[in-house]
């Protein structure tokens, strides 16, 4: 006693078969586009940096997402109220240097910025695994660190950073500064009143 399809019955089957696996194909592609569209707005020119480096967004994707789930592990914290006039406090009197000695100042900066990035709980890797680790949470200053601190790294080489890039550096990591010094728990709860 077998069990024979019709010709319509096939055809049927066939069909929602076919539309089934339309309706999946389609969930799938629209999945990637909004993960892809989360991504590239959360991480910025991170993102492009990704794809570039690995060849693929899939494998860009998985490579930010494997960052966030990193960094989440991380014991990030906030600044106290006396670390943050610590940190300020240091930050002015490197920017008061910078006027007779630009280069010292661009060191001093990098090394402030490097101190504030241990007091606040991300490890002391080497310097793109912690820039990757920044992406995660300041991806907007990023692109600037990374700038910056090849200045102040290439100062003491053979070629010497002109004040112009100095000046820059001071910038960038002024922003940077001002980026990681904020108080989110602050900030988060005066935009709920």
């Amino acid at each position: 006693m077998g069990f024979s399809f019709t010709t319509t019955q096939l055809i049927v089957t066939v069909v929602v078969l076919a539309v089934v696996i339309l309706l999946a194909v389609g969930a799938y592609v629209q999945y990637r586009k909004t993960r892809t569209l989360a991504l590239r707005s959360r991480f910025g020119s991170e993102y492009d940096r990704a794809i570039v480096r690995h060849g693929s967004a899939l494998k860009a994707e998985a490579e930010l997402a494997d960052r966030e789930t990193r960094v989440e592990a991380l014991k990030i914290r906030e600044l106290g109220v006396n670390e943050r006039d610590r940190f300020i406090a240091e930050w002015q009197i490197i920017q008061s240097r910078f006027v007779d000695h630009p280069k010292a100042a661009v060191i001093e900066a990098d090394d402030l910025v490097n101190e504030l990035l241990a007091v606040r709980g991300y490890p002391r890797a080497d310097f793109e695994q912690r820039a990757a680790d920044l992406s995660v949470h300041h991806p907007r200053h990023v692109e600037s660190y990374r700038f910056a601190h090849s200045i102040a790294v290439r100062h003491g080489h053979l070629e010497e950073a002109t004040t112009e890039e100095l000046r820059t550096a001071m910038i960038k990591y002024r922003a940077m500064f001002e980026d990681l010094i904020q108080d989110r728990r602050a900030a988060s709860s005066m935009s709920a009143a």
